[in-house]
């Protein structure tokens, strides 16, 4: 039982996260760019590419790992608003702007992840 409560716990905070990231990017950026759903994808990805690397190499417990990994990740990646975003945008016929959404946001996410995992090395 204590296992989903961590989940549920991690996941809370993951959506405020992702919630206040989006509400900074509209206030910041007032284009038709989704830059609030990259920065919470990329974010992610780096969060979860050092949590894993961290419980690969023994610095965190299943428990922690569920509640960061599973929990705050899971819900601070948009990966479905990603796809929907998408979806949108090739259907107004902007391309261009989609296929450059779709690899900044492939690269930020593998980036993130491989910093994030490179950080966990260093440090554990």
């Amino acid at each position: 039982m204590i296992d989903w409560l961590l989940v549920l716990a991690g996941a809370a905070v993951g959506a405020l996260v992702r919630y206040l990231i989006g509400v900074d990017a509209k206030y910041r950026f007032s284009t038709g760019f989704p830059w609030g759903t990259l920065a919470a994808n990329a974010t992610s990805c780096l969060v979860l590419g050092f949590v894993a690397q961290s419980a690969t190499d023994g610095g965190l417990g299943h428990q922690q790992y569920l509640m960061l990994a599973t929990g705050f990740c899971g819900a601070l990646s948009a990966w479905s608003t990603f796809s929907y975003e998408l979806l949108t945008m090739t259907s107004a016929r902007r391309t261009a702007v989609a296929g450059g959404y779709l690899l900044t946001t492939l690269a930020a996410g593998l980036v993130g992840a491989f910093a994030g995992a490179t950080v966990a090395n260093t440090l554990f």
